[in-house]
């Protein structure tokens, strides 16, 4: 994203460039370690000290991002930033990290631009959902072959793509793809809205998709009282004893990085059904509730 939904698309393309705001107000050359924990280790109290009203999950974006942007992508790797308006453009990284103070995207990287846009519309639904992270960035290497074809002007629309070899079964990924965003949208209606909001930042929902080191969170929502931080992972298909380990690895995360001294972490697994592997799994999971969910259509004549 250039910028917030991509409102610096056309100065980054004429310009040749890409980059982050976060509100790390210095030159990061030198200081950019190979991992990003450790950069979120240096980083994250100063941003805090700065920043005396933002929350350590607020950091832990913030400095996450910046160093994704600035040492995370390698010269080479291809990028594709939305127009604003229902486009894509793609691009080389061509250099590296640079600082300009004083102006927007400070952090910054060279990229070359190719010339051809193509429509948001072309992609497959899953490249769809995918590139709907409400983030800076978001990895789409498991679509390198869709998306060389959408650049080179030749669009193919699979019925489903699933990068995730532990998914059993790819058409409950697909309906339980469109479950987060359907959570996401009627998060007030639902049971967990009553006591939790998803996370956001100045209005904007920053709790889907939320990075962690192992991985993207499905929904990443904080207690009302803001006591605890709930994370929240979507079956998506996979076998019962993979969605359990992974949750755990998400939750762990939040209470290594995220968590405030005053919050604890729990868990909800949401899936079309259960099983015995999945039910064992929890029985030793006292800070892990599962939900069903059903799925109701109905056909009403017009009169």
């Amino acid at each position: 994203m250039a910028g917030q939904q991509s409102v610096y698309s056309d100065r980054c393309y004429k310009e040749g460039f890409i980059g982050v705001d976060y509100g790390i107000r210095e030159d990061l050359t030198g200081r950019l370690p190979d991992n990003w924990r450790e950069f979120n280790k240096e980083f994250r109290p100063i941003y805090l000290e700065k920043h005396p009203g933002k929350s350590a999950i607020a950091a832990g974006l913030a400095c996450g991002f910046t160093w994704t942007m600035s040492k995370g992508l390698k010269e080479g790797d291809v990028i594709i930033t939305p127009n604003g308006s229902g486009r894509y453009r793609a691009g080389e990284i061509t250099g590296p990290y640079y600082y300009v103070p004083d102006d927007i995207l400070p952090h910054r990287r060279s990229i070359t631009w190719y010339s051809d846009l193509f429509d948001r519309a072309d992609m497959s639904e899953a490249l769809q959902r995918s590139t709907n992270s409400t983030g800076t960035c978001c990895d789409i290497t498991g679509y390198a072959e869709e998306l060389e074809k959408l650049i080179g002007g030749r669009a193919v629309k699979p019925d489903i793509i699933v990068s995730d070899e532990t998914v059993e079964d790819p058409s409950v990924f697909a309906l339980e793809k469109h479950l987060e965003d359907f959570l996401v949208a009627n998060w007030q209606y639902t049971d967990l809205g009553k006591n939790y909001d998803i996370y956001s930042e100045d209005g904007e929902v920053k709790g889907q998709q939320y990075p962690s080191d192992t991985g993207p969170i499905d929904i990443l929502a904080v207690s009302k009282d803001q006591k605890e931080i709930l994370i929240i992972e979507l079956k998506r298909g996979r076998a019962s004893d993979v969605v359990v380990g992974q949750i755990q690895r998400y939750m762990g995360y939040a209470m290594d990085e995220l968590a405030e001294p005053h919050q604890t972490v729990r868990g909800v697994i949401i899936a079309l059904e259960d099983d015995l592997k999945l039910r064992r799994a929890l029985r030793a999971a006292t800070n892990i509730d599962f939900y069903r969910y059903k799925v109701s259509f109905q056909l009403l004549k017009d009169s």
